[in-house]
């Protein structure tokens, strides 16, 4: 097989939907970047997102049909939000109008609902509204779409990069169902290249750009998902190789520079980022929890928040498993706070690993729940007469302190009393398991309840 890059062919008929009017993809200037000029115009040029396009999805369903309802698309950059809706709204015999939450206030959308309740009372002819980034618009700006999406005046196709469970209210989510996209795949975006080499008119085909096949995955891989960093990649890359040459790999990388991860450390990234390596400590995978750890600190975590969480992975997963656990945490803690960065990150590095490899158990984080459960349960329940100190002659002579045995000084260390309040007799919270210390501990403590259980 030749290594010249296999091209797939843009462009052919139109799989329902035409661009809105003013769609910059039509015509778009040669001045414009490339991945502007490559923007699909129709369902048959665009790739990727086969459960939402596909047969069956439900926007190919909007498209095809010409019958559009409100929706927000909820998917990572560069993920085709912008595409979809130009495509859908390009189905639908409406007005289309964009609009941005960053750029843009509540003044501009009063605006266009008067003009699109004209539009409507004038000519019958309904009104397409796009807001990208809708997370933007706090609670109550959010609350202005519900009444115009309920009487059919717009409607609305939001697009948001966060989860819309925390970032869009609940009555607009009721009805403005939530469509998922994914991150493109690798696959889709050796497509996208394919097309980009291959148009003539939009793309790079007039100035001969060749890609081995391998240097388009390369690319592929290297734009973690985003259509328009993998054309922006490509863009440079052929400007460093010139009209007819072929992309190189030391090209590429000249063009991708330093990969920056899409990271938010408030949103919803973080809490994935700092999930996957809680479970990944969690499930004994230590290769997997520095790969987290160094995802998140190269991405801007802070790294005081990791040493935090991890002290927390020490209690809740290791427990008395491990009871040095916690100690290691706490050393790693403060020897990051002494170094700093970078130094100071193989600490983090030294206590995810330890926590991932050592014995995991969370009988006691389990066992502090249920006693504590139960304590909010009985706060009237009376301390045992015999626990209770007696500093004064009238505690004593009420009996606080009375027939208290001194543990140590008793037959193998142990009394035959009770210790919690008398109603809650021989309740159990903590159960110790069967991993490292942890099951030392546990026959040490049948050996104490089956001598404290003794008959005198």
């Amino acid at each position: 097989m030749s290594d010249a890059f296999d091209l797939f062919p843009g462009g052919g008929r139109t799989a329902g939907g035409r661009e809105p009017e003013g769609d910059t993809a039509r015509g778009a200037s040669r001045a414009a970047p490339l991945a502007a000029r490559m923007r699909p115009r129709t369902l048959d040029e665009f790739r990727g997102q086969e459960k939402v396009v596909g047969p069956g999805g439900p926007l190919r369903a909007m498209i095809e049909t010409g019958r559009v309802s409100s929706f927000i698309m909820w998917g990572p950059p560069g993920s085709g939000k912008t595409t979809l809706a130009r495509l859908v709204a390009g189905s639908a015999d409406a007005a289309f109008v964009a609009f941005s939450a960053v750029t843009e206030g509540v003044a501009r959308v009063r605006k266009i609902i008067a003009e699109a309740r004209t539009r409507r009372r004038a000519t019958g002819r309904g009104t397409i509204l796009f807001c990208d980034e809708i997370h933007r618009f706090n609670r109550a700006q959010q609350d202005a779409f519900l009444p115009v999406v309920e009487a059919g005046d717009i409607v609305l196709i939001g697009a948001t990069t966060e989860n819309p469970s925390f970032e869009v209210v609940r009555p607009l989510l009721s009805r403005a169902p939530v469509v998922v996209l994914d991150p493109l795949s690798p696959e889709d975006l050796v497509r996208i290249l394919a097309d980009a080499l291959a148009d003539e008119d939009r793309g790079l085909g007039a100035a001969g750009i060749r890609a081995p096949r391998e240097v388009a995955r390369l690319i592929a891989e290297a734009s973690d998902g985003d259509a328009r960093r993998a054309l922006g990649i490509l863009e440079r890359a052929a400007g460093l190789a010139g009209a007819g040459a072929a992309v190189t790999p030391e090209t590429v990388e000249t063009a991708v520079q330093r990969r920056f991860a899409v990271y938010d450390k408030s949103g919803d990234r973080h809490y994935d980022h700092i999930s996957a390596l809680h479970k990944s400590v969690r499930g004994g995978d230590p290769d997997a929890a520095l790969y987290w750890l160094g995802r998140m600190l190269d991405a801007g975590e802070d790294p005081m928040y990791v040493a935090r969480r991890l002290v927390r992975m020490a209690s809740e997963d290791v427990g008395l498993a491990d009871p040095h656990a916690v100690g290691v945490a706490i050393a790693c803690r403060d020897a990051y706070r002494f170094l700093g960065s970078p130094e100071g990150e193989l600490a983090l590095a030294q206590a995810a690993a330890y926590l991932a490899g050592t014995p995991k158990s969370n009988r006691l984080y389990k066992g502090w729940g249920r006693a504590l459960g139960r304590a909010r349960e009985t706060p009237g329940a009376a301390v045992p007469l015999h626990l209770r100190n007696a500093p004064t002659r009238l505690m004593k002579d009420l009996g606080y302190g009375r027939e208290y045995l001194y543990d140590p000084d008793q037959p193998g260390g142990v009394s035959r009393q009770r210790y919690l309040p008398g109603e809650m007799t021989g309740e159990r919270f903590y159960d110790p398991g069967d991993a490292g210390w942890e099951a030392r501990l546990r026959q040490r403590l049948a050996e104490w309840r089956r001598k404290r259980n003794e008959k005198g």
